[in-house]
């Protein structure tokens, strides 16, 4: 007789195996993220910025889902133990072999871009072959753990070694994710220091707008606030102080404002040296850093409008 498959049993399954998929995917972006750090790919376009998040994410994922994924492990093995039919079931079998198909298939879907990466120049060859190996080892643990599983070949000492060694990797990939992110109060600070730079971005376009439309530069940054288009002047992020605006020419000008960290230490470059803009260069040290900015007159010609005056009637 074919033993019944309960709820219980349906959501346990379900349960570990969507949790599986979620530790994969989070320690392939992790490591990748990690090895893009350490061998920064070149950039398709001249602007090029470094974020957290895609560090901060993964490091959430495997700390949180990690343990739940181990803890519904242990259910599942504990419900074998107890009911050796269980591993008949066909909710297992079922679950079993689509996770080995969907891991295979995202797997060698990131072995694709990382192979794409290299032959198309944008990742250096170590940087490939970590990339790589990252992949293949991860593949070929899952692949075996789980071909095993179903044809049971795992026993608990197996278990248990496959449990240390993951628990090691993953253990091993947190440590150099906060290497690499830092702590959450350095975070908070940069991300104080990325608010600064986009609110100074602003301020700039709109002294060129002004430039533009007045042939000439505003005394102060109040002078560019205008109530009818909602615009206001940014204020900053941490201390609520304005920034400093100072006229050094007739088409020239500079924005100041204080920064908590040294932006190249943190690979935060901020770079944008397109047709069409000044030459924007955003990296900056500790503290007080001013920004000098000159007005190309064969860019940002004045075009100057005549208000017409509203006829009454």
């Amino acid at each position: 007789m074919e033993t019944r498959t309960t709820a219980k049993d349906f959501f346990l399954h379900l349960g570990t195996i969507a949790g599986l998929y979620s530790v994969a995917i989070a320690l392939v972006n992790l490591l990748f993220t990690v090895i893009n750090k350490a061998y920064p790919s070149i950039p398709e376009y001249n602007y090029n910025y470094y974020s957290s998040s895609g560090i901060s994410l993964p490091v959430a994922t495997l700390i949180i889902i990690f343990p739940v994924f181990f803890l519904l492990s242990r259910l599942v093995y504990k419900t074998y133990e107890i009911e050796p039919d269980k591993k008949q079931l066909a909710v297992r079998r079922w679950l079993t072999y689509i996770t080995l198909f969907v891991a295979g298939v995202i797997l060698a879907s990131d072995l694709v871009t990382v192979l794409y990466k290299f032959l198309d120049g944008q990742d250096l060859t170590l940087a490939f072959i970590l990339k790589a190996a990252v992949v293949f080892i991860l593949a070929g643990a899952i692949f075996k753990f789980y071909l095993d599983e179903i044809r049971e070949k795992v026993g608990g000492g197996a278990r248990r070694v496959w449990a240390i060694i993951s628990t090691f990797a993953i253990v091993i990939s947190i440590l150099l994710g906060f290497s690499v992110i830092g702590s959450p109060s350095t975070q908070r600070l940069l991300r104080y220091d990325n608010q600064r730079i986009a609110d100074l971005q602003n301020i700039q376009w709109q002294v060129v707008s002004y430039w533009q439309r007045k042939g000439t530069l505003p005394e102060t940054l109040t002078e560019i606030a205008d109530p009818i288009s909602g615009y206001t002047l940014p204020k900053d992020p941490e201390s609520s102080e304005s920034y400093e605006y100072k006229i050094t020419g007739k088409n020239m000008f500079e924005l100041c404002a204080k920064f908590n960290q040294n932006s190249l230490e943190h690979n935060r470059i901020m770079m944008a040296k397109s047709i069409g803009m000044m030459n924007e260069n955003w990296n900056h040290n500790m503290g007080h850093q001013c920004f000098d900015r000159t007005i190309d007159l064969k860019l940002y010609s004045v075009t100057k409008t005549e208000i017409m005056p509203i006829p009454i009637r």
